[in-house]
Order: C-alpha cells, then structure tokens, then sequence
C-alpha cells in the first residue's frame, strides 16, 4: 500500500485528487487542508509521495517542502507541487533547489495526474528496494568481516600458544598483558577498534621466541654477551613472522614484535628508537608488558610485589617508558587491580578471552 500526502487548501481539490487517485491500485490518500496540520502527520509518519500546492495560508509550498526535508533528512521522498500556469520560473528553480521532483500546472490535467503519480511511485520502490538492498549487503559484508576477524583471532591464539611452549612467559601472563593494554588505549581515548586492536595483538609480540635456541631462551642464569646477541634477535625474527600481511592485526602484531624492546630515551634495540619514533601501540604494550611480567612467578624467579612493579614503573619513565603511558596505567590502577586478580594461571581461560571475547 502507498501513502500519498495530498496538502491543499482548498477543499473541492482534495475531494477531486482523493477520487482521481483511487483509479491507481494499493493507493491510500491522506488529506490535508492546513499545511501545519500535514507537517504535524509526518512527524510520525511517513508518506510514499506528496501531492503539494504551493499557494497556501500560514507556510506556502516552498516551505513545506523545506520542513519536511528536515524530518525526512536521509529519505528520498518524492514530491510534486502544484503551481498555477503563470507561476514565475524562479518559484520552480527554487522549488527543485529545496527537493521537488515533478510539477503539475493548475488546473491539474487528470491523465498527466495519473501518469505522474505512477511514475514517481515506481520510482520510490525503486529507491526503497536499493536501500534495502544496501542494508542487505552491509550485514553480509558485517557478518563475512566478523569471521575474518574470528579467524584472524584464532591464528594469533594459536601462535600465541606456540610461543607458550617455548617460553615460560604462558598462558595468564598474556592475557592480563593484553587487558591491561587495552585499559591504557582506552584512556587514552584512542577509537574502540584501535582498543580492540592491540588488545588483540599484544600477545603474540614475542613469536620470535620460536626461533630462540632453547639453551638461551630458557637459561636459568644470566646470559653472556654472546647469548644475550642471539637472544635479541627475536625481534627481528617476530617482525619477519608476521610481517607482509594485508591483515590489520598481523601488521599491527609484526610493528610490536620488531619494535617491543625499544625503550622511551633510545637506548633499546634493534633500531634504538627513541620518543614517539616508537609506535604508540608498542608504548602502551610497554608498560603493560613489564608490569605483568614483573608481577608473574617464573621458574628462576620470584614475583615482585605490586608496589615494587609500580615504583619501577615510576622510577623508568621517560628512561625505559613513555611517561604518558605510565601515568595513564596509574589512572585506570582500580582495573587494573581487578584484571590481575581475575586472570590468575587458568589457561581454558586464555582461549575464551582471546578468539571470544
């Protein structure tokens, strides 16, 4: 059924037009002599076509057609307005500047009616079955992204767990990283999907730890020179993991690997990046990375306390981290005192959080 909105302030037309109009099947008529009356109708309802004269009392058509564009912003509604034979050619021009889209001459010709009327309202299905087509297609195109995005998830918990076996960096110590992350994102305003982002990516910054020979990776003492050169090396050994890919969050996950043990003053490595030469996602991931991993028990070592992790933090910013970044930690302390409770060596946990979260 289509909804045709008649405005005119004389009677005997309306009478007229509702008549004509009833020769066009599946037609309903909406009839207003008061055009402040029709404006009031379509606050709540919406017509499939507007029949409109353009002298009227109290608002002529031009303004009509002005107010109901603005509650009609986003809708292509078409609108034919009746103008007498000698109506100057500018009320015309400015008629179809405002959104008219068809004129009918007074006295109205009954089959030029006719013939308009069927031809606009062929033209608004044409418009609605596009527009629904096209919110057809962005959920499609939503729902395939979302199972891109899944499996992207999948690939990074399951690289993630191959790092696990070789590094007793694992499980929780991961997870609370990457949550902890995503609280300094957050406050530092950046957009959600950016949150979500490193989230994400944050725990697999260590992959190239796979290529790390276990008499180092796992040495229970200090490393010598030499060891502690092939050890850095799985930077680099990360970045070309995951590097290449069009994926965001491999891209995003290569940049932290290549890039995670550069420090705030430029005495880090590879590159010795200095200040905010080092990418913003890895200066948050900083901070997360070293208070979690200074609060977690490893085999060779006990953990710190909460309050000697903090006073480390502190004690390197503008040194080992970005000051920005450790004041931000500090600012959302409440969560993170409610992640590192949480999350406490349960390793089905990793997998929920990570590829379902």
């Amino acid at each position: 059924m289509h909804r045709i909105l008649i405005v005119d302030d004389n009677a005997t037309n309306l009478t007229l037009f509702r008549h004509l109009l009833k020769k066009i099947d599946y037609i309903e008529s909406i009839c207003f002599s008061e055009p402040l009356q029709a404006m009031t109708w379509c606050e709540s309802n919406e017509p499939d076509l507007v029949l409109l004269d353009y002298m009227m009392p109290d608002i002529d058509g031009l303004e009509f057609i002005r107010r109901f564009k603005a509650l009609f912003i986003h809708q292509t509604i078409p609108i034919i307005i009746m103008v007498t034979a000698d109506t100057e050619s500018d009320v015309r021009n400015h008629a179809l500047d405002l959104g008219a889209y068809d004129f009918l001459n007074k006295p109205v010709d009954k089959l030029e009616l006719l013939v308009r009327v069927r031809n606009l309202l062929a033209l608004r299905d044409s418009q609605r079955a596009l527009s629904e087509r096209a919110a057809w297609l962005a959920v499609e195109v939503k729902k395939a992204t979302e199972d891109i995005r899944a499996r992207e998830r999948e690939m990074v918990l399951r690289l993630s767990k191959a790092a696990e076996h070789r590094d007793p960096e694992t499980g929780q110590h991961l997870l609370r990283m990457a949550n902890y992350s995503r609280l300094i994102a957050g406050e530092l305003a950046l957009p959600v999907e950016e949150q979500e982002l490193i989230f994400e990516a944050a725990p697999i910054h260590d992959i190239g730890k796979v290529a790390t020979p276990d008499a180092i990776l796992l040495k229970p003492s200090k490393l010598t020179d030499d060891e502690f050169f092939v050890m850095k090396q799985h930077a680099a050994h990360g970045y070309t993991i995951l590097c290449g890919s069009e994926s965001l969050l491999l891209s995003a996950a290569a940049t932290m690997a290549l890039t995670h043990h550069e420090k705030f003053d430029g005495s880090g490595y590879p590159n010795g990046l200095k200040g905010d030469d080092i990418p913003l996602y890895r200066r948050i991931v900083a901070v997360a990375d070293v208070f979690d991993a200074l609060t977690s028990p490893r085999p060779y070592e006990c953990a710190w306390s909460l309050e000697e992790a903090c006073s480390f933090l502190k004690d390197n910013s503008g040194s080992h981290f970005d000051p920005r970044c450790v004041d931000t930690f500090f600012r959302v302390w409440d969560e993170v005192l409610t992640i590192h409770a949480r999350y406490q060596d349960e390793p089905s946990e990793v997998d929920r959080k990570l590829v379902h979260h």
